[in-house]
C-alpha cells in the first residue's frame, strides 16, 4: 500500500493530531473539505476514564473495558463483570461483538478494490450488482456515506427490541434477503441528497465486495486485513453463533423496565453480516484504526475519499465507512462507534493514528450507556478538563456525559440513529 503523508509533526513526547475547523453547513449532504492544523495532544486522563466506565456500571452495563495505545505505550482499565452467571470479572483481554465498527472493514476493503481499479466510488450499484436497486442513481459513495435513501430494514426488525431479537437470533439470511426487507420500504431520500444511516447500504456493500472479488466478505476481511495486521482476536464467524475464545457476554436490556436482561451474546448476527457481525478486542482495534489512519491499508488517495465528510450533526462527520468526532478541546478523532444486542463499542484514533482508544460495556438497549460511553474519548483525547456540556454532569475527574444530540448514532435494537 501507499502510505499516507501525515499532516503535523512531531513536537517532544507527545503525539500530534489535527485540528479540524467545523463549519456550519446549511444541508447535511454538502462535504466537508476544511483544511487542518495540529495541535498536541495532552496526557490521557486515566482517573477520569476509569471514573466513566464506574458510571457505566451504575447506569446499566454489567462492565465496561477501555484501552488506549500511544506511540507503544498501552493504558488499560475496567469495570465491573463480563458475565452476570459467574461473576468473572472484565478484563480488555476479552473479545466481544464490535456491531457497526464492522462497516469500517468493509469499507476498507472496497477501498483497496478503489486502488486496484476494479471499483468506481462514482459508478452506480448497478454496474457490478445488475437489478439488485431500484434506482440506477445509487453509487458506490451514496452507500458508503450513507446518502442513498435506501430504508433501514432493522428499523422495522427491532421495533420491538427483545421480541425482534429473539425472532432472528438464529436464522440465516442471505444478502439479497435483507435487500428486500428494505424495498418493502419508501426510500427516506434521493441518492446523495442527505444522510440517513442504513445498515442495507453496507449489506449492498459486502454483495459489492463478493461479487468483485469471489470470495465471501469473511475471507476479503481475513486477507486483507486481519492477516496483515496480525489481528489475532478479530473473526468473522457468520453464521456460527459462538464468540471464540475467551469473551465478554452481551446483555440486551429488556423494553420494560424492572425485567432482568437478556444474555444475547449467541446469536448469527446474520441480520447484519457486513454491516456488522465482526468480533474483535480493544488491542484489534485500536491497531485497526491506527493502521488504517496512518496509511497502511489503502493508498493516501483512497483514505482521503473516505475522508470526505458529510455533516451528520454540530459535534460528528460521516466520510465513507469512518467517523469524525470533534471534541470539547478541539481535537478531531477518527474511527467508528457500534452497537449490536448486548454491546456498545467506541473506538477512535488521532489524525497520524498514533493514539487509539476503543471502550466497550456489555449491554445494548440502553441509550444512557451509549451517550456516557462518549466521555472516553474526552479522557483519552483531551486530559484532564472539568467543564460539563449542556449542564450534564461530571462522571469523575475530567469526564463528563456527552451531548444530548450524540446518543443512538448506530443502530442497536431498540435504539433510535441521528
Amino acid at each position: 500500500m501507499v502510505s499516507r503523508t501525515l499532516r503535523g509533526a512531531t513536537v517532544s513526547a507527545a503525539a500530534l493530531v489535527t485540528l479540524t475547523a467545523v463549519p456550519a453547513h446549511a444541508a447535511t449532504h454538502e462535504p466537508d473539505t476544511t483544511d487542518s492544523r495540529a495541535v498536541a495532544l495532552p496526557a490521557p486522563d486515566m482517573a477520569g476514564l476509569r471514573a466513566v466506565l464506574r458510571t457505566l456500571t451504575t447506569q446499566g452495563a454489567p462492565g465496561a473495558i477501555a484501552r488506549i495505545d500511544d506511540r507503544g505505550s498501552v493504558r488499560t482499565a475496567a469495570a465491573g463483570i463480563d458475565d452476570r452467571a459467574t461473576h468473572r470479572a472484565i478484563d480488555n483481554a476479552d473479545r466481544f461483538r464490535i456491531g457497526s465498527v464492522t462497516k469500517s472493514f468493509s469499507a476498507v476493503v472496497l477501498l483497496q478494490l478503489v486502488d486496484a481499479h476494479k471499483l468506481d466510488l462514482d459508478a452506480s450499484v448497478d454496474r457490478y450488482l445488475p437489478g439488485l436497486l431500484p434506482d440506477k442513481r445509487i453509487t458506490v459513495r451514496h452507500l458508503l456515506s450513507h446518502r442513498s435513501g435506501l430504508y433501514d430494514y432493522t428499523n422495522s426488525m427491532f421495533a420491538n427490541s427483545v421480541s425482534g431479537f429473539e425472532a432472528v437470533r438464529d436464522k440465516v439470511f442471505t444478502y439479497r434477503q435483507l435487500v428486500r426487507l428494505s424495498l418493502k420500504h419508501p426510500r427516506t431520500n434521493a441518492p446523495g441528497a442527505a444522510y440517513s444511516y442504513s445498515n442495507t447500504n453496507f449489506v449492498v456493500a459486502g454483495m459489492l465486495i463478493e461479487k468483485l472479488t469471489g470470495h465471501s466478505v469473511g475471507t476479503e476481511y481475513r486477507n486483507r486485513i486481519i492477516k496483515p495486521l496480525k489481528l489475532r482476536d478479530t473473526f468473522y464467524v457468520h453464521p456460527e453463533t459462538k464468540i471464540p475464545g475467551r469473551h465478554a457476554h452481551g446483555y440486551l436490556t429488556q423494553d420494560r423496565a424492572g425485567t432482568q436482561p437478556v444474555d444475547a451474546t449467541d446469536q448469527t448476527v446474520s441480520w447484519a453480516q457486513s454491516a456488522g457481525a465482526l468480533i474483535s478486542t480493544t488491542h484489534d482495534l485500536n491497531t485497526f484504526f491506527s493502521a488504517l489512519l496512518s496509511g497502511r491499508l489503502t493508498s493516501a488517495a483512497a483514505l482521503a475519499q473516505m475522508e470526505r465528510w458529510t455533516p451528520v450533526n454540530s459535534t460528528t462527520r460521516y466520510g465513507l465507512g469512518l467517523r469524525r468526532r470533534d471534541l470539547s478541546c478541539g481535537v478531531s478523532v477518527y474511527g467508528h462507534t457500534g452497537a449490536v444486542q448486548g454491546f456498545y463499542t467506541y473506538s477512535f484514533t488521532s489524525e497520524d493514528g498514533r493514539r487509539s482508544l476503543t471502550a466497550l460495556a456489555n449491554t445494548s438497549n440502553n441509550g444512557t450507556v451509549l451517550n456516557t460511553m462518549a466521555g472516553t474519548l474526552e479522557s483519552a483525547f483531551c486530559g484532564k478538563r472539568t467543564r460539563t456540556i449542556e449542564g450534564s454532569p461530571l462522571t469523575g475527574r475530567g469526564s463528563y456525559v456527552t451531548e444530548r444530540h450524540m446518543a443512538y448514532e448506530d443502530i442497536a435494537p431498540g435504539i433510535a440513529r441521528d
